[in-house]
């Protein structure tokens, strides 16, 4: 579907936008539109890939006229531009807002205008009964986004999203930060022990959005079931990886707006999902306000329903998260000597 068609890129700089370059850039694909607001990244990039697919496009997505230009000509679209932070959204909630909730309007109200096919918003899952204003900010993109695809000729846009948990060794996370710190013979910071976190590759963030991109229906929104961790299990397997397991923790305490578990589905969404093997889908509520009509759906109720969180799914232990740490080129070449920065 991808054969030489446009696939633009909001946030493309991120971590998100390197891998799905690694996963397309040697296809058919035609050409990659890569949309952010950071020219130096933008410059790294295009040094690193240095491929004629790869176009760069200078803007941000708060600035309609910047996105409107970018998305003209292009077929499909990822939209992975956010204020993803927890600490720092706390402090401008604001700022959360106009990129994630304007912004995300600004991106799929310039996919309409230029009849992009298929647009993907990517999630997360602090979105799911949020308490911090990124997951607030992030449950009402998700809103605009099913908004958005209500009204919008299916023939023409297709809208949906992915939501997912924690990307691992992405620029910014805590595994990086962990690394750092046993190398420079720092304690690790751990702010709960028992906290727990899903567990996800850049690889696994990359073929949920492809899964959507494939399957979705206007206003569905995916979720790829994902394995757990405590932060503590998390940094023994780090230590063993890095041969101190004797390595000293310090704890810290939560920060800003922090939970002591995720959860990717809500009670009232598990209650509808299609349960797809790897993966869930959450389908829009299709009625209109007219509540009293009849619903060919049939009726709609909230029946009781445990949601699907970072405590009830598979827990992996030290062993379990070593091996999934293994999976991550950033890990094999640190255990290989090579210099390496996190994923992207």
């Amino acid at each position: 579907m991808f054969n030489k068609k446009t696939l633009l890129i909001t946030g493309g700089t991120g971590s998100f936008g390197n891998a799905v370059l690694r996963r397309f850039l040697n296809t058919d694909i035609g050409e990659i539109r890569i949309f952010s607001r950071d020219e130096k990244k933008q410059d790294d990039m295009r040094k690193k890939y240095n491929s004629p697919k790869l176009k760069f496009y200078i803007g941000d997505v708060r600035d309609y006229n910047s996105i409107l230009n970018a998305t003209r000509g292009a077929d499909f679209i990822y939209h992975a531009a956010a204020l993803k932070q927890v600490p720092s959204c706390e402090f401008h909630p604001m700022e959360a807002v106009k990129t994630n909730v304007l912004g995300t309007e600004n991106v799929l109200e310039a996919a309409i205008a230029n009849d992009v096919k298929r647009v993907v918003c990517l999630s997360t899952d602090k979105a799911v009964y949020p308490i911090n204003a990124m997951g607030i900010s992030k449950a009402m993109m998700e809103k605009v986004m099913v908004a958005k695809s209500r009204s919008v000729d299916e023939n023409k846009t297709v809208i949906c999203g992915t939501r997912y948990g924690n990307v691992m060794a992405s620029r910014g996370s805590v595994i990086p930060l962990f690394i750092d710190q046993i190398r420079a013979g720092k304690p690790l910071t751990i702010t709960d022990p028992s906290m727990t976190r899903f567990m996800m590759t850049l690889e696994d963030a990359v073929e949920l959005v492809l899964y959507a991109f494939e399957y979705g229906n206007n206003g569905d929104i995916f979720v790829q079931k994902a394995p757990a961790a405590t932060v503590e299990t998390l940094a023994k397997a780090l230590r063993r990886i890095l041969d101190k397991p004797d390595h000293p923790i310090n704890v810290i305490g939560t920060r800003h707006g922090e939970k002591l578990y995720e959860a990717l589905l809500s009670r009232e969404e598990m209650a509808c999902a299609e349960d797809r093997g790897d993966y869930y889908r959450v389908p829009p509520d299709l009625r209109d306000l007219n509540y009293g009509k009849f619903v060919e759906q049939g009726d709609v109720r909230i029946t009781e329903q445990e949601d699907y969180n970072s405590h009830n799914t598979q827990r992996l232990d030290v062993d379990g998260m070593e091996a999934l740490l293994y999976k991550l080129s950033f890990i094999r070449a640190i255990c290989e000597g090579q210099p390496v920065e996190p994923e992207a």
